[in-house]
């Protein structure tokens, strides 16, 4: 640790030296290429040792409409916790939850989506104009404690240009077969001077969806001692979901920069399958030992559970550009919600997760002068998490976070460095006592281009993310996880020291290629883990300490292999794999490796593409936890832009088209909720 201290503060005094002397204009590059969350002076996502991926507004406008982990899942790295429709969090390279940092515009989303798998994420990718995709934990710019990886939702709400010909904007639509779905959802950006407003809304329903196995795996039925009966296609229950999100932005744009204020409003409604309160009867249990197969006692004897959220948000965001000396610009962005999270027992309210919370920070962006460019900032959060009702497992917790840092980049053209440091505090104060934790989390990497095509790098870094509320202080029933969970309120902060190996290569038309491998080493590594206990008819599972490894690697690849003016042919693959151990076993929900190929085709107005993917199994399984069969999953996709409707694209998409049953193992409803089966989707999106 004092050598880590060491480098930071020679790092952090280059970056203030390198601030004082920069003079020259700061370079200029296109939106496309720089990926604003890898660091504020915005890095190119094919020339940094970080491992990036990015959905842009296109992509987006022709997403299926879903979760944030369901948009996401399959990007190289990254699965979905798959809590059915309603609720779906990014896992990436094994990790999720607290470990995974999603972000709205840069801030925290002041929610409490990272405490349970039910929970459902305050920002739908429906309302984003790009979503950043960093994986693993040398991205320092928005938090150290993020040691898997940092998703950032941009929605473009607070407008920093003003729109082309005064006035722009985009209109999606969608139905889908599987749940008889739709999604309706669009935004618009007008000026009025040197005021730019901006208006957007986003409608999403659908019913329960299709399945084509029962719901209840065979390993599932046959670990309680059940016969698996295969009924067929038939429809999950209590699958359903419906959204609702508007939102408003005004700036005010000058030759200096950009001030903005936007308000939001998100209200969602959603079922949880096979999250269900029972309800004693003796007659029915002896009804149910002697017939399982009985599926209409469900009805009888259950109260389903339905969730019910809603989010008030405010931000404040903006810049100023410095004409001259050592810094090119200063940035900052602060926000407020009002997060209320309602889990309804039939028609009774169950409990109640609520939590309100400020965030807000400034980033002081160093001129770039002789190919160094450099960052430093602060950042505060103050937020209140309170639960009341019968799975208030969690205290009602206020935590305060402060964190400072500095990110440098060298690119000396044939070689380079990047490194950062930040210093974070969490302090936690809660009925069930009160916690303090310091982290100072710091990386390093090097990289260099032996050709215009090659670009290879790697990375060390060191990180430390201080407990949760829940780890710390839990104490009762959680029925997502479907365990009675108790904390340890002596946790130490977790540390992780990860290396990784980057390669990129792009000629510029035949081949485009990519490759990263990690290896991560915990030191206290926080694990739920089964004591052998039962309490209120649960297992108990409490928060320990240990060791833990994480290694892994993933690729892709995309060959042209005929082109024509602009139409053109691409062949592509992809292939990536985590393991995870702990010195107490296996790593839970680690998911197995994906396999998957295609072809994708633009000829004249017309856009194709094919793919396969082939998900492993799963037999390295934690303590209560079953294996998971593999799978394999075909999706077709055909979209017209016709000439005459310049911006307009209409498209329809086959997806899991020979129906397998798939069951994502990083889900804890994997053996009571398989994912939608076979899906027929049609839709249009605008672009103006």
């Amino acid at each position: 640790m004092r050598s880590l201290v060491s480098t930071a503060t020679l790092m952090l005094a280059a970056g203030l030296a390198g601030t004082a002397a920069a003079q020259d204009p700061g370079r200029v590059t296109t939106v496309e290429e720089i990926v604003v969350t890898a660091a504020p002076y915005g890095v190119s996502a094919d020339a940094t040792t970080i491992a990036v991926d990015v959905l842009d507004q296109e992509a987006l406008l022709s997403a299926p409409a879903g979760g944030l982990g369901d948009v996401l899942n399959g990007l190289p790295g990254v699965r979905s916790t798959s809590f059915a429709a309603g609720a779906s969090r990014p896992v990436i390279r094994g990790l999720a939850g607290p470990r995974v940092q999603v972000l709205a515009n840069g801030l925290g989303l002041v929610d409490a989506s990272a405490l349970s798998p039910d929970h459902q994420v305050a920002a739908d990718p429906g309302e984003a104009t790009r979503i950043e995709v960093l994986r693993g934990p040398q991205t320092l710019a928005f938090g150290g404690s993020a040691i898997g990886g940092v998703v950032n939702v941009i929605d473009g709400r607070i407008a920093e240009t003003a729109p082309e010909g005064g006035i722009d904007g985009r209109f999606a639509a969608q139905s889908s077969s599987v749940d008889d779905g739709f999604s309706v959802g669009g935004a618009v950006s007008f000026a009025a001077g040197p005021l730019v407003f901006t208006l957007d809304g986003l409608r999403r329903e659908a019913e329960d969806y299709d399945i084509p196995a029962p719901a209840e795996s065979r390993r599932q039925l046959e670990a309680e001692g059940e016969e698996f009966e295969d009924t067929g296609e038939t429809t999950l229950e209590n699958s359903f979901v419906n959204l609702d999100a508007w939102g408003a932005g005004v700036s005010y744009i000058g030759g200096w920069g950009f001030v903005g204020l936007s308000v939001k409003r998100t209200e969602t409604d959603y079922g949880v399958p096979g999250h269900a309160h029972h309800h004693e009867d003796e007659d029915h249990d002896e009804d149910h030992d002697e017939d399982h197969g009985d599926e209409d006692h469900d009805h009888e004897e259950e109260e389903v559970v339905t969730i019910g959220l809603e989010q008030t948000r405010y931000d404040l965001r903006g810049a100023y550009d410095f004409a001259g000396g050592p810094l090119a610009q200063v940035r900052f962005s602060a926000g407020y919600a009002d997060y209320t999270h309602t889990e309804f027992e039939g028609d009774e309210v169950g409990t109640v997760f609520s939590s309100q919370g400020y965030e807000g920070r400034v980033e002081f962006v160093q001129r770039r002068r002789d190919g160094w460019d450099g960052a430093f900032g602060v950042q505060a959060l103050s937020r209140e998490l309170d639960a009341v009702g019968d799975e208030a497992y969690v205290p009602r917790t206020d935590v305060t976070e402060y964190g400072a840092f500095v990110l440098q980049r060298l690119d000396r053209g044939g070689w380079g460095l990047e490194g950062g440091l930040r210093i974070d505090t969490r302090d936690l104060d809660s009925v069930a006592g009160s916690e303090s934790f310091t982290n100072v989390s710091g990386s390093l990497g090097v990289f260099a281009k032996p050709t215009e095509s090659l670009f290879v790098g790697a990375s060390i870094s060191r990180n430390g993310r201080a407990p949760t509320e829940a780890e710390l202080f839990a104490e009762g029933p959680h029925i997502a996880t479907r365990a009675y969970e108790i904390g340890d309120a002596g946790l130490d902060s977790e540390e992780v020291t990860s290396l990784e190996a980057a390669l990129h290569y792009d000629d510029g038309g035949l081949l485009e290629a990519d490759l990263h491998l990690f290896h991560a080493s915990y030191d206290g590594f926080i694990d739920l883990r089964p004591t052998g206990d039962e309490e209120d008819e649960l297992p108990v599972f409490a928060y320990v300490q240990t060791d833990a490894e994480f290694y892994g690697l993933e690729a892709e690849a995309r060959v042209t292999a005929w082109s024509r003016g602009a139409d053109r042919v691409v062949l592509s693959g992809g292939y990536d794999i985590v393991r995870g151990s702990t010195d107490l076993g296996a790593a839970s929900r680690i998911p197995p490796f994906a396999l998957s190929a295609g072809v994708e085709a633009t000829v004249g107005a017309f856009l194709g593409r094919v793919k396969a993917r082939r998900v492993g199994s799963q037999s390295r399984v934690a303590e209560f936890e079953l294996p998971t069969a593999a799978y394999t999953r075909y999706d077709a996709f055909l979209g017209w832009r016709p000439a005459a409707l310049p911006g307009v694209t209409v498209y329809v998409e086959g997806q899991n088209l020979g129906d397998a049953e798939i069951r994502e193992h990083a889900s804890f409803l994997k053996d009571l909720a398989p994912a939608p089966g076979r899906n027929v989707r049609v839709g249009m999106s605008f672009i103006f």
